[in-house]
């Protein structure tokens, strides 16, 4: 019996080190269970099923959105009070981060998110401190392809079957676009922002450029370059002519983008040219056909520019 005894012992003790072997191993595929993600910044490890997602980015909040995800904290809209007027509905209950210039990092880390959707145009900076607080994707810069980002997103999100699908579906509005264009997809569209101080010719590698290159409308020559935008003085409003112009203003409530607008249309220079002559400038959505940026407003862009394609058709029949 005394013999036995020890033997007892020894293999309790062994099962008890198994045990616990096995208790670290189940602990540590936990820890490590997720997907990894490829983005701006390197590689991330983030959840499966991501609950509690923080987004910086205005186009990253309208992916989100698309997605069928309602974050937890999202930056505000550059022009909102505090979110844009065509995402307000759907973010009753989200709170505001800061902005995409400055994120609150006190904020975000109270809200315990188990993944922050970001770019590294905006927040490079405190990547290192967002990392710290929870998985964090990057996109690499905010200008024209605006699926770029949507595409990444959707992965994070483990959602890329919903997004092939929103994917589909502005390619399906882009082509019923098109074909109300019909012959006028000849025509030269410029377009034109106005900001505080500041006039802008926005080029094809802007949110705008992107869906109208998409469409298959042709562009101005200053403006038809793989650009962002190139800016122009009152003396230059002859460059901002085309067949069409669009122009849009960006003012954040002091009145100078307003006032920037009034200065360039009132100039004889503006009235003189042939888009203005023959009633086929049209004043647009800022946030619409350019600040949101984002997946949500290119539906509603090519919504408003169907509009003014068959208001276009109109005048010459």
């Amino acid at each position: 019996m005394k013999a036995i005894l020890p033997l007892f012992l020894a293999l309790a003790l062994f099962s008890l080190v198994l045990a616990g072997c096995s208790s670290s191993d189940s602990s540590d595929q936990t820890k490590e269970s997720g997907r990894t993600i490829q983005h701006a910044m390197g590689q991330s490890i983030v959840p499966t099923h991501p609950k509690r997602v923080v987004v910086l980015t205005n186009e990253g909040l309208e992916a989100c959105l698309a997605l069928g995800v309602k974050p937890v904290g999202a930056v505000k809209g550059f022009t909102g009070h505090p979110w844009y007027p065509h995402l307000a509905k759907e973010l009753t209950g989200v709170t505001v981060v800061g902005t995409e210039s400055q994120p609150d990092l006190e904020t975000i880390a109270s809200l315990k998110p188990d993944l922050i959707i970001g770019n590294k145009m905006r927040q490079e900076k405190v990547y290192e401190q967002l990392s710290a607080i929870a998985p964090t994707v990057f996109a690499e810069t905010l200008r024209g392809d605006w699926k770029v980002n949507f595409s990444l997103y959707a992965k994070a999100l483990n959602k890329e079957k919903e997004g092939n699908k929103v994917l589909k579906e502005y390619e399906q509005k882009v082509a019923e676009v098109r074909k109300n264009a019909g012959d006028l997809l000849n025509q030269k569209v410029s377009m034109v922002r106005f900001l505080s101080g500041e006039t802008r010719l926005y080029q094809l590698d802007s949110f705008s450029g992107v869906i109208l290159k998409d469409v298959g409308f042709q562009r101005p020559p200053l403006q038809n370059k793989n650009s962002f935008a190139v800016t122009i003085t009152k003396e230059q409003i002859p460059q901002a002519d085309g067949d069409i112009i669009f122009y849009f203003t960006y003012d954040t409530g002091d009145k100078k983008g307003n006032k920037q607008e009034e200065t360039f249309l009132s100039d004889p220079l503006w009235a003189n040219l042939q888009a203005v002559k023959n009633h086929r400038a049209f004043k647009v959505d800022d946030v619409i056909w350019n600040t949101a940026g984002g997946v949500k407003a290119a539906f509603l862009m090519l919504d408003q520019l169907n509009s003014y394609i068959s208001k276009i058709k109109a005048q010459t029949t």
